[in-house]
């Protein structure tokens, strides 16, 4: 019987209505078998990230197009991070009604943030189905990664992890 080298996975996320964290749990049990490790920011540093080849970045858009607070106080730390030959996946939770203007701008902050410091970005998603003005999460007229809005479409959470994540997975080589 031949031994699989399992490939893991690391997600760090931020929370602050605990939105963003349920979203996490439900990505990691959607890939199943242990393969995720969930990482609160608020408790990481950035050795934590030095474990994974894989990463998954979560992070709500808070107030008016900010980064959620534990991610804004880990921003500086990014730097300390070395991200080339790494593969990085980024979901954010957002009202994109109430804030149709910046919707999902976290995670857009946060993926070009990282893909300067050489992080690879993949699992980028479509924008049929949202009603929003503007995104900085926007690359080639699609999100940089998943986009979740608990506030208004909470019935396709679900739906669009299962798959995102199976997309994930191909993409990952999982």
């Amino acid at each position: 019987m031949r031994c699989q080298n399992v490939k893991k996975i690391g997600l760090f996320y931020g929370t602050q209505t605990g939105k963003t964290e349920s979203v996490a749990e439900i990505i990691r049990d959607e890939f199943g078998n242990g393969v995720v490790t969930l990482h609160d920011i608020s408790q990481a540093d950035a050795a934590d990230f030095d474990e994974y080849e894989y990463l998954i970045v979560g992070c709500p858009t808070w107030n008016v197009g900010e980064l959620q607070s534990d991610w804004e106080g880990f921003l500086p730390e990014l730097d300390d991070i070395n991200f080339n030959g790494k593969v990085i996946a980024y979901f954010g939770t957002g009202d994109q009604i109430g804030y149709a203007d910046n919707f999902q701008d976290a995670m857009g902050i946060l993926e070009e943030k990282i893909s300067q410091l050489g992080g690879k970005t993949v699992g980028y998603w479509l924008t049929d189905g949202y009603n929003f003005n503007d995104s900085i999460a926007l690359k080639n007229g699609k999100f940089v990664g998943l986009a979740i809005d608990e506030e208004n479409q909470s019935d396709l959470t679900d739906e669009r992890i299962k798959e995102w994540v199976s997309q994930l997975k191909r993409e990952f080589g999982l």
